[in-house]
């Protein structure tokens, strides 16, 4: 797995954690990384942060793209790994728009339900086909 992708991974995993406990995601990292041997990257902390900061915003963008579901109903795999996916999408120009999807697509594959893949890319697909008028 290259480096990135690892990086994606380990940001999902502390936002859904954060989430799961009430707790704020970056908090949860730092507290892991000092009590265990996990490596936690610049990237993952970009991750983390850049979604934290920019949550409602990220959510907002969501609530209006995703068709007949809300946040609230998403496994929550599946909206974490959308929240990084909107993340990198509006927020990071590093990475290239199809890698975001692809990325999101590829962990929620992995983690979550069997739909879930057709469904995140779905609705990284139309915020993607839409993102330059989304931009703040």
């Amino acid at each position: 797995m290259r480096a990135r992708a690892k990086a994606r991974r380990r940001a999902l995993e502390f936002l859904f954690e954060a989430e799961a406990r009430d707790a704020d995601p970056l908090a949860v990292a730092i507290a892991r990384r000092e009590n265990s041997d996990i490596v936690l990257n610049e990237y993952s902390l970009a991750i983390i942060e850049g979604v934290t900061a920019h949550l409602a915003r990220i959510d907002e963008v969501l609530e209006s793209y995703v068709k007949d579901w809300t946040i609230e109903r998403m496994p929550a795999v599946d909206r974490s790994a959308l929240r990084i996916g909107v993340w990198e999408l509006l927020y990071n120009d590093d990475v290239p728009d199809a890698v975001a999807v692809a990325e999101a697509v590829v962990n929620v594959r992995e983690l979550s339900t069997d739909e879930s893949p057709e469904f995140v890319n779905g609705v990284l697909g139309r915020i993607q086909s839409v993102k330059d008028t989304l931009v703040d």
